[in-house]
């Protein structure tokens, strides 16, 4: 049986936005550390990527945004050289450091990495823990604490170099993935099926395309509002796609546990959405799946997440 692929770089360790914010390098920590703990690390195979290249990442963003990110980062090195600050702010919730370029380039590269293995047949499937995230991610911005959008990368990958005709984007993060929708929308190729808390972050006017299954949920939703809701919107929609490849927007922050949001889920449903989701790429797509990490704030509800996520992928 093939193996599912573990991409991780050192580099997603250095991006560091400053003290007590959430989205912090201890988050790679607490999965690598439950993945330890359990013996689930030795079954999986474990890839270095490489940087996505600009080619690549025009795939999903302008030139103008990709060389403004690569300039930001050579004036930072001069601010910092000069006694600066070791951050430039991007957005309220968005920063840099000298670091945060070359972990993109890298968490974007493990999705098109993932991708190249998966449908080479060196792996039946791979999860991706990566940082910065990426599914607020726009074309021509950075927001959100996202800088390159990974799996709108990773499904246009599959698309235009790889002939795919079919891709299918899941995203299960407690926000909204507005960046890979804005890049995503009206692609008929892709089929982009989401759940997510509303109203919350981002304040964001929903595009209106026939390629999105939008499902807001109200604050407090349960695990089985969110079963209920997959099972009579999603599973139709994605059996009448039948995608060829599956990728995943991985956020676990939707857990009853994480202050980020106000969604009820538990490792259990993690384990059910990840069963669903297989099952059809087993139906449609002979299993293929790329996921890659995006929330999840509360380092011990995130590490037992991942943890039931990947015991799926790797039928274990």
């Amino acid at each position: 049986m093939k193996p599912t692929g573990y991409y991780t770089h050192p580099a997603c360790r250095k991006h560091d936005m400053g003290p007590g914010h959430p989205e912090c390098p201890e988050r790679l920590g607490a999965i690598e550390d439950r993945l330890l703990i359990t013996g689930l690390a030795d079954a999986l195979e474990r890839r270095d990527p490489n940087p996505a290249s600009q080619s690549e990442l025009e795939l999903a963003h302008s030139r103008m945004y990709v060389a403004s990110l690569r300039g930001m980062t050579d004036e930072l090195r001069e601010e910092v050289r000069a006694g600066g600050p070791e951050r430039l702010q991007l957005d309220p919730d968005t920063s840099i450091n000298l670091y945060t370029y070359e972990a993109a380039l890298m968490s974007a590269g493990a999705a098109l990495n993932a991708t190249d293995a998966v449908l080479a047949g060196e792996l039946q499937n791979a999860f991706c823990a990566v940082r910065p995230p990426g599914h607020h991610a726009c074309r021509e911005r950075a927001m959100g604490f996202c800088i390159f959008n990974h799996v709108a990368l990773a499904a246009k990958y599959a698309l235009e170099r790889h002939g795919l005709q079919r891709v299918a984007v899941i995203d299960f993060d407690v926000h909204h993935g507005n960046g890979t929708e804005e890049i995503v929308a009206g692609d008929p190729r892709i089929l982009m099926c989401s759940y997510y808390q509303h109203p919350f972050y981002p304040e964001w006017p929903h595009a209106e395309a026939d390629n999105l299954v939008n499902l807001p949920v109200p604050a407090y939703s349960r695990g089985s509002d969110v079963r209920e809701l997959i099972d009579s919107v999603w599973m139709p929609r994605l059996e009448a796609h039948r995608p060829e490849m599956i990728f995943i927007s991985a956020g676990f922050d939707a857990h009853r546990e994480d202050d980020m949001g106000q969604l009820g889920l538990v490792e259990q449903d993690y384990t059910w959405i990840t069963q669903r989701l297989k099952a059809v790429a087993d139906r449609h797509a002979q299993g293929r799946i790329v996921s890659v990490l995006e929330g999840g704030y509360n380092l011990s509800a995130l590490a037992r997440s991942v943890e039931a996520h990947i015991r799926v992928l790797a039928d274990l």
